[in-house]
């Protein structure tokens, strides 16, 4: 038992440090690696199983709205990139850039994909003439490059995996229509399937994406009260399309621009996922998500008929992602493993349990055992993973609403944020010199403006003006 406490005894506790707790559970769970390239990590297989997952479920639900997936170039000449000012300004600090091919020196530098809005605008510009070429509703599942100064495991690294869409419309209503559907089907996503309950919302003009007309997004609650934009949805209007010249003839025959939208997911869910869910033994995962749902731990495997009867076990649940751990480890130290990956449900089976014709499941989240009939094995684990995947969501709601607060003057907004680390409701002028007085007295930064408004007072939390909307603040990572 001294060694199955070691292995927990290796997390920092998530009260003394949260940030070590984070890392502690990335490694031991065996999600990644640090690299030779520093800011870069390998995926392992455990960590990449989750983006598969990830990346599964979410390109199911793209192509049921239509969505088709392309792959383009990871390079972009510098003289693409310019051709968009505003956006260039927004990425220019975090561009890696390629100077030489072989032994010669480029003619032109070369930017290693930071975002492909510019290459889809040049591959738009071609491939679009007609209305009768419209939409396009265009994905790429893909890498790319920004050169953070500061990174942290699946969070925030140089190399990053995501999915990036890109949409062109014949109107600025259908591109709004596809901005917003895209925004609801990320945030269904992540309550259906990642147990994350989010909040929906517009970007103030201050934080939205480089070159964009307006930026959606969904903005989840970590475990330590800070949040995380989980998905964004950009409303380009024509402005990429004017710069690039993407035009096409209409049914009178007359030129018009597009209008485009860009939507984007990135392995940082993966963060999310621990960072909301996990807890001091380790990765708790939700059922849907998890690329092993079921654990089968043999007791006394050495026993005659055990393992044979933990391997008939696998068989019959085959409709699950089930695995036996018939490694020689010991049972307890098998149990502190299961629990440190995350696995859903862990299901003992022994002599005793052979002879008496049941089995021990036992829940990862709350450690809830439960003795069930072999008879009844597929009906008990289905019903204790559906339960397990609702009430995962309901906590972490529940956690987000006792650490959601309400602030009508600046000190209370300003002794919330010190002291009680969660979002804070509070109303706005739509004045960027408050959100960028708040962002620098306070460290918290405007999350969205949430679709479903709520009138907490008539006056500006900072200034004391008339307010223009109700705003999610907070500190984020």
């Amino acid at each position: 038992m001294a060694k199955d406490k070691k292995l927990v005894e290796a997390i920092t506790s998530m009260e003394d440090d949260f940030a070590k707790w984070y890392t502690d559970v990335v490694k031991k769970a065996d999600l990644m690696d640090y690299t030779s390239v520093k800011g870069c990590m390998v995926f392992k297989p455990a960590g990449y199983a989750l983006w598969e997952n990830i990346q599964h479920e979410l390109d199911r639900r793209f192509k049921e709205t239509g969505v088709e997936n392309v792959y383009l170039p990871m390079f972009i000449p510098e003289s693409l990139l310019q051709k968009e000012k505003d956006h260039v300004e927004g990425f220019a600090p975090e561009v890696a850039w390629v100077t030489h091919g072989g032994l010669e020196e480029l003619p032109e530098r070369m930017c290693v994909r930071p975002t492909s809005e510019t290459l889809f605008c040049d591959f738009y510009a071609k491939e679009i003439q007609s209305y009768r070429d419209l939409p396009k509703i265009y994905n790429q599942w893909c890498s790319v490059v920004r050169w953070e100064k500061e990174t942290r495991p699946f969070l925030r690294s140089r190399e990053f995996l995501w999915q990036e869409g890109h949409t062109a419309h014949a109107t600025a209503e259908e591109a709004q229509e596809r901005t917003e559907q895209m925004l609801h089907l990320y945030a269904d996503f992540c309550e259906e399937v990642l147990a994350i309950p989010v909040i929906r919302g517009r970007k103030t003009d201050k934080e939205k994406f480089a070159g964009a007309e307006a930026t959606y997004t969904i903005e989840a609650l970590m475990h330590d009260g800070k949040a995380l934009q989980s998905g964004t949805s950009h409303n380009f209007g024509d402005g990429f399309a004017k710069a690039f010249g993407i035009q096409y003839t209409d049914k009178d025959n007359k030129l018009q621009y597009v209008h485009q939208t860009s939507w984007g997911m990135t392995t940082r869910l993966i963060g999310a996922i621990i960072m909301v869910h996990g807890d001091n033994s380790g990765l708790v995962l939700p059922p849907k998500i998890a690329p092993v749902q079921v654990m089968i731990v043999p007791i006394a495997q050495h026993k005659e008929g055990v393992l044979d009867t933990a391997y008939e076990l696998k068989s019959r649940l085959s409709d699950f992602r089930v695995k036996v751990d018939d490694s020689e480890k010991s049972p307890g130290w098998k149990f502190a493993e299961a629990e440190m990956r995350g696995i859903p449900v862990r299901i003992e089976i022994g002599p005793k349990d052979i002879e008496a014709g049941q089995a021990v499941i036992v829940r990862r989240d709350n450690r809830e055992k439960q003795v069930v009939a072999l008879d009844t094995l597929e009906e008990s684990v289905a019903k204790t993973l559906e339960t397990m995947q609702k009430e995962m969501l309901e906590r972490a709601r529940a956690h987000r609403d006792s650490h959601t607060y309400t602030a009508e003057t600046y000190d209370e907004f300003k002794d919330i944020i010190a002291n009680k680390p969660g979002f804070v409701k509070a109303m706005w002028c739509g004045d960027q010199a408050c959100e960028d007085k708040i962002k620098e007295e306070t460290t918290a930064t405007s999350r969205c403006m949430p679709f479903k408004q709520e009138h907490i007072s008539d006056v500006c939390v900072c200034c004391g003006r008339p307010a223009k909307a109700m705003v999610y603040w907070g500190k984020a990572y």
